[in-house]
């Protein structure tokens, strides 16, 4: 059975890497939507891994959100998947600056068996 489910956030990350989403067992998750917000005036950097963070897991790699223009509450950036994970799978994240990026993921979650 599909279910379409905010698996993360919004929340924000840390300079980790950290975890920010473990697969369930008996279940997989197709990640559609990975959405970025840097809300400070200063550029920040980030870093997405699927599985432990290494240069061969990372889907972003010290990715830099540039600063919120004046006026405006933050620049955004979306990352479109899919990106399919299997049980047990994990998403890391880890910023340049602690605790600024906003992140929120959107996936379909499906129970397997």
């Amino acid at each position: 059975m599909r279910t379409p489910t905010r698996i993360y956030g919004p929340a924000q990350i840390a300079t980790g890497p950290a975890t920010i989403y473990t697969v369930p067992a008996s279940t997989k998750a197709v990640v559609r939507k990975i959405h970025l917000q840097n809300p400070s005036g200063s550029p920040v950097t980030v870093t997405l891994s699927i599985g432990t963070d290494a240069a061969a897991t990372r889907i972003l790699d010290a990715f830099s959100l540039p600063a919120a223009a004046a006026g405006v509450t933050g620049n955004v950036y979306t990352l479109w998947g899919p990106f399919t994970l299997a049980a047990a799978e994990v998403i890391q994240a880890a910023a340049g600056t602690n605790n600024i990026v906003t992140v929120t993921i959107d996936a379909d979650v499906y129970t397997v068996g």
